[in-house]
């Protein structure tokens, strides 16, 4: 697990070609196309290495074409905006000459003001729960081909599911759920990289919130789903090799998308994120029509 993790910090840590102008590598994690993760915290690095002394508060990003994951991705950092609270800068990657995604991120530097959150849920603690590892490997059993390969591929991430879905024959159910996560292994002191890589796991299974009450699964064959934007905002430090809430809940789907929301709370009950998503949710037949 540690080589996976160093593996992670590596690839979001970014190549850099000019002063605004970075290169990551993409990462097959068993899918068609690039994670959409990988490109969210690779994007938010990108960004903050362009900035000194101040953190990242918000996101907003688009996908607009699947990506290569064969190919690395070049990330143009354009600097909008230096304030002397705030800074501003956009991003887009590029891969094979055409615009992949785009995002405006936003940093600020560490200010005093009034203090309110919404509460934690009461839900049993990581120790005792199932890692998604193991629930794969166990699903992997009745699975073939490319989903058993998605299945058993191995995570720098440790999910503990607190009600765990079956990814092959779900139940239908309402549509909110909430795992725990951490990073299988010691991260380095860079708040940073924290934030990217918590970027990069907030896009595991927030989609699929929308899947529940309607008994389907990324998995399945009839269903075709993608990200269409992200979006986050960072409330607080934290450490992503300590175990973080992640509490989801899908208020609306219609129009062949869903829209998913998250709340990332600390063990303490500390809310240090929130996440907002929608993505693209359509049935089809055996035909892709």
């Amino acid at each position: 697990m540690k080589n996976l993790v160093q593996d992670l910090v590596k690839h979001l840590t970014l190549e850099r070609l000019e002063e605004n102008l970075f290169r990551g590598e993409s990462r097959d994690v068993g899918q068609k196309s690039v994670f959409g993760g990988q490109v969210l915290g690779q994007a938010l690095m990108a960004a903050a290495r362009t900035v000194e002394g101040r953190q990242a508060h918000s996101l907003h990003g688009y996908f607009l074409l699947p990506g290569d994951p064969r190919a690395p991705i070049v990330y143009d950092v354009e600097r909008i905006r230096d304030g002397r609270s705030f800074t501003t800068r956009r991003v887009v990657a590029i891969q094979h000459g055409r615009a992949i995604f785009n995002m405006a991120a936003s940093f600020q530097i560490r200010e005093q003001g009034v203090e309110h959150q919404a509460q934690m849920p009461e839900v049993p603690g990581p120790e005792g729960l199932a890692d998604k590892a193991e629930l794969g490997r166990r699903a992997a059993e009745r699975a073939s081909g490319r989903v058993r390969r998605f299945l058993l591929q191995p995570r720098p991430i440790e999910f503990r599911p607190v009600a765990p879905d079956d990814p092959l024959e779900p139940e239908p159910r309402p549509p909110q759920r909430q795992l725990w996560l951490r990073a299988a292994a010691a991260l380095p002191d860079d708040p940073a990289l924290h934030q990217a890589v918590l970027a990069y796991a907030s896009d595991f299974s927030l989609l699929g919130t929308a899947f529940l009450p309607h008994g389907l699964s990324f998995l399945q064959r009839q269903v075709q789903a993608a990200s269409l934007d992200h979006a986050m905002w960072f409330h607080r430090e934290f450490r992503l090799d300590d175990w973080l809430l992640y509490a989801m809940d899908s208020p609306s789907a219609g129009n062949a998308r869903g829209l998913c929301r998250g709340s990332i709370f600390t063990r303490d009950g500390k809310l240090v994120a929130s996440v907002a998503q929608e993505g693209l949710i359509r049935k089809v037949d055996d035909h892709g029509e």
